[in-house]
């Protein structure tokens, strides 16, 4: 598509709305509920958009995130495949930091698998085996979402467009992969205390790694990898949850260890 003319506009427009949503932690009303039905690889220019004008502000990019890699959510959006986010420094916390909730507009938090990649990996022929070899650590996760959109309510290219709902992430201890199975790794989610829900590694595409596989052949369609030092979310474990001030949420990924959110 076209960087100049009304799409060009358009594309422009709806990328600055949303990050001045984020900058100013307001809600607005997604594109779709204004009658702008955009098609998905304009809802990804705008997502490129929104991630330059982050990048152009002194934010550095860290890597991608991913989305609906579970088949439930698959077809809760019907869709077939997972979409695509990024994930940049300024969403990082560090370990024992508390996340501000007054820092974003609506957050929910997910447990997720985090990759370390120690070199780079790009193909159309990647597969979870090619991986796992390029994989320096991985990492049990917690993933902050933040809609933009009211009540977390968007179709598909409004949700691609906002950064697949990118807030922040909170990474635990780092562990060789080689010595894990991540499908049979088990996770314990847990809201002050009290059990929100189990999962394990299986539930995001069968393994994390073939994830990050199918992110890898879908960047090589636009002639793009992903390069060593990157951080790659590999997509919610279970359903995202509300939190707020004073919640403590915890994911237990056994021999992944815990990883505990305090927020203030």
């Amino acid at each position: 598509m076209s960087a100049g003319g009304p799409a060009g506009d358009r594309i422009a427009d709806l990328a600055r709305r949303l990050y001045e949503a984020a900058r100013e932690r307001q809600v607005i009303e997604p594109p779709s509920a204004d009658g702008i039905d955009l098609a998905i690889d304009e809802a990804y220019a705008v997502q490129a958009a929104l991630l330059d004008l982050h990048l152009a502000d002194g934010a550095r990019l860290v890597g991608p995130k991913l989305g609906l890699t579970s088949r439930a959510k698959q077809v809760e959006m019907n869709v077939h495949e997972p979409i695509v986010g990024w994930l940049t420094d300024r969403m990082a916390l560090e370990p024992g930091e508390a996340l501000p909730v007054a820092s974003l507009a609506q957050p929910r938090a997910e447990p997720e698998i985090a990759f370390l990649l120690g070199r780079d990996l790009a193909g159309p022929g990647v597969t979870a085996v090619h991986v796992l070899a390029a994989t320096e650590a991985v990492f049990g996760a917690i993933e902050i979402l933040d809609s933009r959109y009211r009540d977390y309510r968007f179709t598909l290219p409004d949700v691609v467009a906002d950064n697949a709902s990118g807030g922040r992430f909170l990474l635990g201890g780092a562990i060789a992969p080689a010595t894990l199975d991540l499908a049979e790794i088990g996770c314990v989610f847990e809201r002050n205390g009290r059990l929100v829900a189990t999962a394990a590694g299986a539930a995001v595409m069968g393994h994390p790694a073939r994830a990050v596989a199918w992110l890898v052949r879908r960047l090589a369609a636009e002639g793009r990898g992903l390069t060593a030092g990157q951080i790659v979310l590999s997509g919610g474990l279970s359903g995202a949850i509300p939190i707020a001030a004073g919640d403590v949420v915890t994911a237990t990924f056994g021999r992944l260890g815990t990883v505990t959110l305090a927020c203030r």
